[in-house]
């Protein structure tokens, strides 16, 4: 919600913040509050076209409004301000008209409607003006209170697996050797111009080369991808073993980055112009360097590789599945604080086998 005013004594602003305050206490969450002789006033009419209610408060000035009301108003109308909730807080000594003269001026708009509970000021609030007041709060904030907002706050993590991932291989250059590993979260960001983010688990080797090198290759594999591509990138770790020595399905990009040639349909160069620290997980917000679709295959999803890649556990093992990646941990009981020694995750991403 949107309220913008002018006040010369402080008795109209005294008014506004009485309302602004009766109304989150009623449960409206954003209450944008605009002094108009004071705040930039295109900022001010980004406000009002931003929320659904508009309040407009002025002091009646010579039989008409204050000057920087009238400006205001001026540019709502000319960009064909519309279908939204109106209301007003007039103040006057002896017979207040900026009601009046606001409303006109608004004539203009197409699908206003107008709150019932407007509010007349003569020249400082009173018992009666704040009564007023505080019936135009409950009129404003009437559609916020059918929202019942409960204070205990129940959180299932499984709910995380309902949001959709695709599945990538990101590379990256050591300076000695090539690198890559299996990640599941890369997403556009913004665009005009272009950025990608990649989350990627610091405890990762390639993690360090990223930082350090500042480019990467994501490699977006699609459905043709066999499970050991996954056990290829995601379950050794680079520290330990030279992934790409004895692998032969991959070009090197102009920036010295190698992609899959075979089971990815299309591949993007990445420089790195941003680190976020996420606390277990590096982001990386990248431009785009040099990007090339390969083939035509549908792009993997993780639901795809849950349900028709990744190997059924084995039934007789009696332990633990890691749903992330699949790693089996053998025993009847899973210790609260494993993580798992492929994908980093933790104890509560486990499921019992049998």
């Amino acid at each position: 919600m949107c309220i913008c005013y002018t006040s010369v004594y402080g008795h109209t602003k005294e008014a506004v913040e009485l309302l602004a305050e009766e109304l989150r206490k009623r449960g409206v969450p954003k209450v944008a509050v605009n002094d108009l002789a004071r705040s930039d006033m295109p900022e001010c009419v980004e406000d009002a076209f931003r929320y659904d209610k508009l309040v407009l408060a002025t002091t009646t000035y010579n039989a008409e409004i204050f000057p920087y009301m009238r400006e205001f108003i001026d540019s709502l109308v000319e960009r064909n301000f519309q279908k939204r909730t109106v209301a007003f807080i007039e103040n006057g000594s002896w017979a207040p008209t900026a009601m009046k003269v606001m409303q006109k001026k608004l004539e203009g708009c197409k699908n206003l409607s107008y709150a019932e509970n407007n509010v007349t000021i003569l020249s400082a609030l009173n018992d009666d003006s704040r009564a007023k007041v505080i019936a135009l709060a409950e009129e404003l904030a009437a559609d916020y209170n059918k929202i019942e907002i409960k204070e205990e706050k129940k959180i299932d993590p499984t709910a995380l697996f309902k949001i959709g991932y695709g599945l990538y291989v990101v590379t990256c250059n050591d300076g000695k050797k090539f690198n890559g590993q299996i990640v599941n979260t890369v997403s556009q960001v913004a665009n005009n111009p272009d950025r990608i983010a990649v989350n990627i688990n610091k405890a990762n080797y390639s993690a360090d080369v990223i930082r350090r090198t500042g480019v990467m290759n994501v490699c977006t594999l699609n459905e043709e991808c066999p499970f050991k591509i996954f056990q290829h990138f995601g379950f050794q770790s680079g520290r330990d073993v030279d992934k790409f020595a004895d692998f032969t399905r991959y070009e090197v990009a102009s920036n010295g980055v190698p992609y899959l040639n075979k089971y990815a349909n299309g591949y993007i160069s990445l420089k790195v112009t941003d680190t976020i620290d996420l606390g277990s997980h590096w982001m990386f917000i990248c431009v785009i360097t040099e990007s090339a679709v390969l083939n035509s295959v549908e792009t993997m999803t993780y639901t795809f590789y849950q349900k028709n890649v990744k190997p059924r556990p084995v039934e007789q093992v009696k332990g633990w599945v890691c749903d992330i990646c699949g790693y089996i941990y053998e025993g009847e009981v899973l210790p609260e604080d494993f993580i798992c020694p492929l994908c980093k995750h933790p104890a509560s991403d486990f499921s019992k086998l049998g």
